[in-house]
Order: C-alpha cells, then sequence, then structure tokens
C-alpha cells in the first residue's frame, strides 16, 4: 500500500468515526442505550478511541472488524426502539458478516437479535445519589457520573457533603473537579453558582452540603429522597458509624467506598453483587485490590482449584501517608511517600474471602507503598490443585477476559512494553499481564495492575446500580 493509501485509509476511518458520535450519544441520552465495541464503551468517546476500540477486535476474534462494517449497525440501532441496555455492536457485525456480505438484511438482524430490549418498558424511576466525601474517589466517581448524564440517566448525582465551609471552598473544590494531575482534566464545562451553593457539570446541578457528621443534613430540604450515600471518606466502617447516615431525612441505603467492619457485606461487582438483596442497607465495595484480585482469583479457582497462596501488592501511595517524614499513628507510614517504599500491611487478601467464600483461610497477603502517584499491581503466587503451563494458563485468562461473564472486570495484555502509567484510566478491576505469568506443574505466578482509583471506581458504581435495581440488560447475550 502506497502512503498517499495509507493516509487516505485513515481519513476514512476517522470520518466514519465522526459519523458515529452523533449517533452514539443521542442513543444513550434519548433511549439510555450504552453502545459498546467487545466491551469497550463508545459512550463520550473520542474519534481516535473509536477507532482504537475497533483495532482491538482482531485480538478478540483474529479478524479485523472495519468501522464501515459496524457504522451501518449503529445506524440500524438507532433506527430501533431499543431502550435500557448495553449493545455490543461489535459482537453483533463480527457475527452478521461471518454469514453475509451486504448491508441488505442488517436492519431485520438487528431487530431479531435485539428483540428483548425493543420497546422495553421504561418503568424504573431515576434514583438520587450523594457523595459524602470529595477525595480521589469521591471525585472519579463524580466523574463517571456526570459522564452518563441525560434524559434516560437513572443513576443521577444530586449532591456531594463535606467538612469545612471556609470562604473560597467551593471555587477549590469545583476546581479540583476540574483539574487533576493523575487523570487529566474534567471532560466537559464546571461552573459555580456561589448563591446557591453548588457546583453545575455539564448540566448536572450538585449541591454542596457541608456538615460534621452523616446524620447532621436533611436531605429533603434540597429535594433529595430515598438516596443511595455513597460514603467515600474511610472514617465510619462498621454499621453503628454507617447507619449514621440513615438518620438523616432523605437518605435510604449506603455505600461504603472502603473495606467494612462486622457483617456487613462487602462486595466486588462481577464475583458477588448477587449477594445484595433489597433488605441491604448497608453495603460495602470492598478496596481497590479485593477487586483487582477476587475475579483473578475465582477465574482460576474454578478451572484449577487454589490450595493456598500470597498476594503482595504492590501499591502506589496515598492520602494517609507523609510527603516527608513526619508523625502518623501507623507504623512506617509516617516515612515519606515519594522518597520510600513501605512495606505495610493489608486486608486485601483475607478480604477476598468474603466475596469469595472458597477462598476463606487460603491465603495471605502484604502490601508494598511505592513512589508513583497511582496504578498498583498484585503479584499472586498460588499452589494449585491441578497442573497447568504457562501457555495454558495465559491462554484460559485471555478467554477469560474476552469472552466470560467477567469481561468487564478482567483485561489481558501481551504486550512486552507496558508500564504502570499505561494503565491510567483502565475501566477494569484488574490487567493480567500474561507476559510476566510464571506457571509449572501445580505452582503458578500471577502479575495483575489495576488503576487503584478509577478501575476501582468503576466497579463502585456497578455495585452503586446493583443495590438501586438499576441493572442493565446486555446483548448480544
Amino acid at each position: 500500500m502506497s502512503a498517499d493509501k495509507h493516509l487516505q485509509s485513515w481519513q476514512e476511518r476517522f470520518e466514519m468515526a465522526e459519523a458515529m458520535q452523533p449517533l452514539l450519544g443521542k442513543l444513550y441520552r434519548n433511549q439510555g442505550v450504552e453502545v459498546v465495541v467487545y466491551g469497550k464503551p463508545l459512550l463520550n468517546a473520542s474519534t481516535i478511541e473509536i477507532i482504537k476500540a475497533h483495532r482491538l477486535v482482531r485480538r478478540h476474534v483474529g479478524e479485523k472488524l472495519r468501522l464501515r462494517e459496524s457504522f451501518p449497525f449503529v445506524q440500524a440501532l438507532s433506527k430501533l426502539a431499543v431502550k435500557q441496555c448495553k449493545v455490543d455492536i461489535g459482537k453483533l457485525a463480527v457475527n452478521y458478516w461471518r454469514d453475509h456480505t451486504d448491508v441488505s438484511e442488517i436492519e431485520s438482524y438487528m431487530a431479531k437479535e435485539l428483540a428483548d430490549a425493543i420497546d422495553h418498558a421504561d418503568d424504573v424511576a431515576p434514583r438520587d445519589v450523594v457523595l459524602y466525601g470529595f477525595g480521589r474517589i469521591g471525585r472519579l466517581l463524580a466523574r463517571l457520573l456526570i459522564e452518563r448524564t441525560g434524559r434516560s440517566n437513572k443513576l443521577r448525582l444530586r449532591a456531594i457533603v463535606l467538612r469545612g465551609g471556609k470562604k473560597g471552598d467551593l471555587e477549590k473544590r469545583a476546581s479540583l473537579l476540574r483539574r487533576d494531575s493523575v487523570h487529566g482534566p474534567f471532560n466537559g464545562s464546571v461552573e459555580v453558582d456561589e448563591d446557591n451553593n453548588a457546583i453545575i457539570a455539564n448540566g448536572t446541578y450538585i449541591q454542596v452540603i457541608y456538615a460534621n457528621s452523616p446524620d447532621e443534613v436533611d436531605y429533603t430540604k434540597y429535594d433529595i429522597s430515598d438516596a443511595l450515600i455513597v460514603d467515600n471518606t474511610g472514617i465510619w466502617k462498621d454499621e453503628a458509624g454507617l447507619g449514621l447516615h440513615l438518620k438523616s431525612p432523605g437518605a435510604s441505603k449506603v455505600l461504603l467506598t472502603a473495606p467494612a467492619k462486622g457483617a456487613i457485606k462487602n462486595i466486588v461487582y462481577g464475583v458477588n453483587e448477587g449477594d445484595i438483596t433489597a433488605e441491604d442497607i448497608i453495603v460495602s465495595a470492598a478496596s481497590c485490590t479485593t477487586n483487582a484480585i477476587t475475579p483473578v482469583l475465582k477465574a482460576v479457582n474454578d478451572k484449577y482449584g487454589i490450595e493456598n497462596g500470597h498476594v503482595e501488592t504492590i501499591h502506589s501511595y496515598t492520602n494517609d501517608q507523609n510527603l516527608i517524614d513526619n508523625y502518623h499513628t501507623a507504623d512506617r507510614r509516617g516515612r515519606s511517600a515519594p522518597l520510600n517504599m513501605v512495606i505495610t500491611e493489608t486486608g486485601a487478601a483475607k478480604a477476598v474471602a468474603k466475596a469469595l467464600p472458597v477462598l476463606a483461610g487460603k491465603l495471605t497477603g502484604n502490601a508494598i507503598r511505592v513512589p508513583t502517584p497511582n496504578v498498583s499491581m498484585a503479584i499472586i503466587s498460588m499452589n494449585l490443585n491441578t497442573e497447568t503451563s504457562k501457555d495454558e494458563l495465559n491462554e484460559y485468562l485471555k478467554d477469560t477476559a474476552l469472552q466470560s461473564p467477567l469481561q468487564n472486570q478482567i483485561d489481558y495484555t501481551d504486550s512486552t512494553e507496558i508500564v504502570s502509567s499505561d494503565l491510567v484510566g483502565s475501566r477494569y478491576a484488574g490487567v493480567v499481564d500474561s507476559q510476566a505469568t510464571i506457571a509449572e506443574g501445580k505452582r503458578a505466578i500471577l502479575y495483575v495492575w489495576y488503576d487503584n482509583e478509577f478501575g476501582y471506581s468503576c466497579q463502585v458504581v456497578g455495585v452503586m446500580q446493583t443495590m438501586l435495581g438499576l441493572t442493565t440488560l446486555s446483548l448480544p447475550a
């Protein structure tokens, strides 16, 4: 292919991706239809991101999916009365083109494949969400909720609750939402309404409320009712402390974005969200590390069985450490985070058992905090019940990442060049680094990357949806 033909091919793909964008936006905003390509979300995706999502199809099925082949499916989808679902046009297009050579039957094919979502009764009322705390996880949850803004959105961010309230606080909070040193600028506009003490982000009106205790707020004063309170502070971790939220008028359920104490259910989305019942009013989304390792451990245990194992977490430093040496109540965490590797404890290995009871008592764990601001790694060393090899284990995990019910939690890479900063913004709970896999006989060691901020926040959103009964139909099945 000549240089001119390469440029022409790129131009065609770019223009096709640009033509997709308004259709994808309208489908979500007006019908609640989220379009993906083999699990990669196209909602608010740039033209380059749409092109990259199509290029990844080769990894899934061994063959290309051209934008000119998928575009007719987006067009056909926009003509169908499909509502409140997630549609994988990548899978639909690949399956169609295996048996067809022209576009004449695409609309009828789509109508058949998406029959369960056509004229689907949209009788689920939107639910209010309040973020109690607005730190690293709180602001990323805000970004994720705001990107889904639209008439058909059922998960509505209504307020954030903060301690403080000093002069200039509101603009400072808005500025932290606008700009992030790790995750980059906010995708849109953020305005401040000083008179009403609110932040307006991409049309989402977010009431800012100041309080020193969870039971001090009357949410009904802000027209907020039956709300899910997402506690991002980490201050209250047991039923008594988190139960304080439920004393506030307008609050109905509480989700903790940290491991919980006592009998509170620790949920890893994709693994045990089915344990959530309508009666559960306080739930924990566990920790970032627990979310990263549990889906992989489940996959391995389902096929090979795990006799025992150890998880060593190489974790980016966090806000509970000191920038320079200073007093800290925890061992070693008082030493400068950007200058040291710091050995510390983690409850992630034990917490796995709450989400995956079959592994109770089989895992130990430890952690090393390292001088990076985001993206961590779990090294999982296991003794298996069944023999395997590196190639066999990798092939199984690759198939799990692409085809199984855990495909939204586990990603897989065979890159020999990937490093931690490449995973900033990953929406997966964990990413298996296949090049580092060690397996011989019944002994296996896996290296799992995870964006301990953004990937975890995506998992939290899944738990939020489950708690509020806002699960989405995914097609094709």
